[in-house]
Parts: C-alpha cells; sequence; structure tokens
C-alpha cells in the first residue's frame, strides 16, 4: 500500500496514472505477476524505449520496481508491481510540529507467547532454530528483522514522548504483515488482531502468505520457498474512530485509550488459537519484505483544554 498525505504529496503518482499506456503497463504487470521488458514491450506494441520512459515514470512514483533476471547469455530487466492500493488523505495531517515519530524493529518486542510454525531472522542469518519457540527470548532477538508464528502474539513499548500539558490526538501505526503457512500459500486467511494497552482496536483478515516472487529487500540467502513479502497496512487511531488503510473497523477512540504524557503505550499483534482463520502472522522490518520500514509510529497530540 502507498500512502499519499496530502494532495500536494500525490501529485507526482497522478500524474504518472493520468497516463493510458501507463495504466494498461499495470494492468499487465498485476495479471501477470510481473514481466520483462521485452515482453512487456511487445504486448503493448510498442519500442523498448518508449517502454523505458513510461516504465521509469512508473518507477519514480514507487508504483512499479525494476529488478535483473538471468536469462540467456545475460540479464534482462524485470518489472513488477508491488502495491495493493493507493490510499490518499484529501485532508491534511495535524501539524507536524504536534507529532512526533519513531520506527521499532521487529525485534524489540516487549512481550510474547508463539506457537510453532515459528522463527525469527537477522538480515544476515537464523536465530536458533526454527519452531522453537524458545529462541524468540534469545538476546539476538534485538537485530531481528523478521518473525512469524502460527497463533499467540507479540506486543510492543512505543515511546511516549507527548509533553507535559498535552494529549495524544491521533496514533498511527503501519507495518509489513502476512499470513504465516507451512511454506508460503498465497491463499492462506488469518485473522490478525491488534490492541493498544490491551485495548482490541480490531482486526485486519490477512489473505495469504506470499511467495510467488521474491521481496525486494529480502536477503539473498533467504530460501525461495518461505516468506518472501508482506502487505503495507496502516492503522489509525484516533478521535473518530480505529481506521485500516482508510476503512473503519472499529468505534474504539483515542479518547477510549486514556493515554496521557505518563502512561506506557503498548502495541500488539496477535493471531488468538479461536478465531475463524489462525493462519498465523509474518511481520517484515527494513530488510525484509517489500517496504524499506520498520514497524513505523506517528502520535499527533494536542494541548489538554
Amino acid at each position: 500500500m502507498m500512502h499519499i498525505k496530502s494532495l500536494d504529496e500525490g501529485v507526482e503518482v497522478f500524474k504518472a496514472l493520468g497516463s493510458e499506456i501507463r495504466v494498461e503497463i499495470i494492468k499487465l504487470l498485476i495479471k501477470n505477476k510481473g514481466m520483462n521488458m521485452n515482453s512487456l514491450a511487445n504486448a503493448l506494441n510498442i519500442t523498448n524505449g518508449a517502454l523505458t520512459s513510461h516504465v521509469r515514470k512508473l518507477e519514480e512514483c514507487g508504483i512499479v520496481s525494476i529488478m535483473s533476471e538471468s536469462a540467456g547469455h545475460g540479464n534482462q530487466k524485470r518489472c513488477m508491481v508491488h502495491l495493493n492500493k493507493i490510499l490518499v488523505e484529501f485532508s491534511p495531517d495535524p501539524k507536524k510540529d504536534d507529532a512526533y515519530e519513531t520506527e521499532i524493529k521487529v525485534g524489540q518486542y516487549t512481550d510474547y507467547q508463539v506457537f510453532p510454525t515459528c522463527g525469527l531472522a537477522t538480515p544476515e542469518r537464523l536465530i536458533g532454530e526454527v519452531d522453537d519457540a524458545r529462541y524468540f527470548a534469545h538476546p539476538d532477538r534485538v537485530n531481528c528483522e523478521i518473525l512469524w508464528f502460527t497463533r499467540g502474539y507479540v506486543e510492543y513499548m512505543i515511546p511516549n514522548l507527548v509533553p507535559s500539558n498535552q494529549k495524544p490526538t491521533q496514533i498511527t501505526i503501519s507495518a509489513e504483515l502476512s499470513s504465516e503457512a507451512p511454506g508460503v500459500n498465497n491463499n492462506w486467511p488469518s485473522d490478525i488482531y491488534f490492541y493498544l494497552n490491551d485495548i482490541c482496536l480490531g482486526m485486519w483478515t490477512s489473505p495469504g502468505d506470499f511467495g510467488d516472487v521474491k521481496g525486494i529487500f529480502t536477503p539473498d540467502w533467504w530460501y525461495s520457498n518461505w516468506n518472501q513479502y508482506g502487505l503495507l497496512k496502516l492503522i489509525v487511531v484516533n478521535e473518530e474512530g480505529t481506521f485500516i488503510d482508510g476503512i473503519k473497523i472499529s468505534s474504539v477512540s483515542v479518547s477510549d485509550l486514556k493515554i496521557d504524557n505518563k502512561s506506557n503505550i503498548r502495541f500488539k499483534f496477535e493471531v488468538p488459537g479461536d478465531t475463524e482463520h489462525v493462519g498465523g502472522l509474518t511481520l517484515f522490518g527494513r530488510n525484509f519484505g517489500n517496504y524499506n520500514q520498520d514497524i513505523h509510529v506517528t502520535v499527533n497530540y494536542a494541548p489538554i483544554v
């Protein structure tokens, strides 16, 4: 998912999508789960030079990515669309001066309870043995940038930097998520619940554990039949309720959380054992998957009146 926070911020994306041929490129790439440049040019009946110009525009906006693939006597460029949606906010966010942002590494959880299949890894190696939940307590876990489990939870402490005499008005959390199947399975639904300070914000059903193509940032040593990438989900809690990718999932508001500048702020991802789709959770950090980020948090605040 691409999150455009204002109309001004999205101008270049809107320009890129304002071309019928570029829209057709996106449709072909989605239909074929990526194509090399030669095949794409042939399908569109245009020259490689003309195609390169269009693809470059889409790449600059973050809509498509280009990777090299070995073919015959050399390398060919392969194009892929990794977005599943674009979220555009017509109303600007609260002023930047009244907010702070932080990123929390995937391995910096403060509490957990997980069940196999499970595991965790740094960008360089696995941590311990897979399917052994004891390694979630290993000291090296703080360096992990991917973790997965079939059911259970991981919980993170969000730094509370709200000044005195101020209160949170909006909490925004984004993370790259997928299900956790044995191996990979793009059709493997999983009900993933989100909590702030033990208050359930709502649930999102992940459609699968994606392994059809390599994740853009997934390391080369990673196994091809393991979790490759997820979907970027944006969770927003404000005075109007809780939203995922702009869609309201519950009436829980930021006021319901009763957070002040002295409160702990704990955020939990959970796949309970009694939900309809117990399909696990994979959480991707900066050096895995398709998005170059860890768990990103923004807290907006305003004076107490």
